[in-house]
């Protein structure tokens, strides 16, 4: 089983390729699409988009049996917040990979008579609720930190800054920009929770515009896809600035 999943994560590195290069392939395409001298471009792009994407699902197809290994070990995580999180994460996945299973199975002709378009709509809902259950994970890293923040800022000023109570209360009062400089801080010094947030972010605007919860556009679309893929390589790279499961 180790040995599988070591398998699977190889196989991940040529997924975040193969991704990044569909997402390029989007962008470009949206770019000239309007462009009458860059029609067979765009034919040629769109076409190495389709590949690419077919690519990634032969990839993907081992992916199930990891996602399954991750549930598992999320499961065993002693704060029951992230263990909730990230275990409903790791299931919806699970599913979404196998609904992109389904899927490739009749791109290649083994069950041509499958409805597409309702297997497509339950992958990206699972996706979604994939990203949404990373999203409020994330925002439990970034809410702790916040709350510790906060308590090392009060015995500070208890111990150190007593005699300043005034001007520091003049300085609280502007709440909002207290937050996002705090905020701000969290993030510079955690690369990890930083670049986890930044790639859900991304992934989130595909899901959004199949649902028609937010419509956008395949420019939108390509540009966080590139940037979803980049940190996607770059964790992969540098195993330590991914986010710690």
């Amino acid at each position: 089983m180790e040995g599988f999943v070591e398998f699977t994560n190889r196989c991940q590195g040529r997924d975040q390729l193969f991704r990044a290069t569909q997402y390029t392939c989007m962008l470009l395409s949206y770019l000239i699409e309007n462009k009458a001298d860059k029609k067979k471009l765009v034919m040629k792009l769109k076409q190495l988009e389709s590949s690419m994407s077919s690519g990634r699902k032969m990839f993907r197809l081992g992916n199930v049996v990891h996602a399954l290994v991750a549930a598992r070990r999320a499961a065993e995580l002693p704060e029951v917040v992230p263990r909730l999180f990230l275990t409903g994460s790791h299931l919806s996945r699970a599913l979404y990979l196998v609904c992109d299973a389904v899927l490739w199975l009749r791109s290649v002709g083994l069950r041509p008579h499958l409805d597409k378009p309702k297997w497509h709509a339950w992958a990206t809902k699972c996706y979604y609720c994939s990203l949404l259950m990373n999203l409020a994970r994330d925002w439990y890293e970034i809410s702790w930190r916040l709350e510790q923040a906060a308590l090392e800022e009060k015995a500070k000023e208890n111990s150190v800054w007593q005699k300043h109570g005034e001007e520091l209360n003049g300085v609280k009062s502007d709440g909002l920009h207290s937050f996002l400089c705090q905020l701000f801080q969290i993030l510079k010094r955690n690369p990890p929770l930083l670049l986890d947030l930044v790639k859900n972010l991304c992934d989130l605007s595909g899901p959004l515009d199949t649902l028609g919860i937010y419509k956008t556009n395949p420019g939108v679309i390509g540009f966080c896809g590139i940037l979803s893929s980049l940190v996607g390589i770059l964790t992969l790279a540098s195993p330590h600035l991914k986010l710690k499961q």
